[in-house]
């Protein structure tokens, strides 16, 4: 009987070492849950952080993209002011309209944008608009006049040339 007094004070002990081994671990464990539970706070304010720093950036970049298309048309801007201060004589101011319309055009051409052929060609559902339709005796679908230039910029189709093509 007293190995049986033996035996349940000896489980008494080793049940009371668990308990006493189990606090220190479930406080070591809820310790480790505080911090990944701190670090994933951080986490995801940083990362809210970052998502408006990057809305902000992009609301700058969208803000500011035409400046540099802007920069090199000034110079055309320049030139029609001083037209306008020499309007004396029509055939010189004629043909300052006309220099200034080449400047421009090279200065768009310098940024990408180039103008679709049409005089001549096939028409081209994805690089032209039908207006009329014209009987002729060119193959049906020939372009016959180009009634508004269409112009891509850097290949994807800025506007659409607007045509007159042969056809029944």
């Amino acid at each position: 009987m007293e190995a049986k007094k033996e035996n349940k004070k000896a489980e008494a002990k080793v049940s009371d070492d668990k308990k006493s081994e189990e606090r220190p671990k479930t406080e070591e464990n809820q310790q480790k849950i505080d911090e990944l539970t701190d670090t994933l706070k951080r986490l995801q304010a940083e990362f809210e952080n970052y998502k408006k720093r990057v809305e902000k950036e992009k609301e700058e970049f969208a803000k500011y993209a035409g400046a540099l298309t802007v920069g090199k048309l000034l110079p055309v801007l320049d030139s029609f002011e001083h037209a306008i201060k020499n309007t004396n004589d029509k055939e010189k101011f004629i043909q300052g309209i006309d220099m200034i319309h080449a400047q421009l055009i090279s200065t768009l051409e310098s940024i990408g944008l180039r103008p679709i052929k049409a005089d001549g060609e096939q028409f081209d559902p994805y690089r032209h608009e039908v207006l009329l339709k014209e009987e002729s005796d060119k193959p049906e679908g020939t372009i016959l006049e180009e009634l508004q230039k269409g112009y891509t910029f850097h290949d994807r189709v800025l506007r659409f040339s607007k045509v007159k093509i042969s056809g029944k």
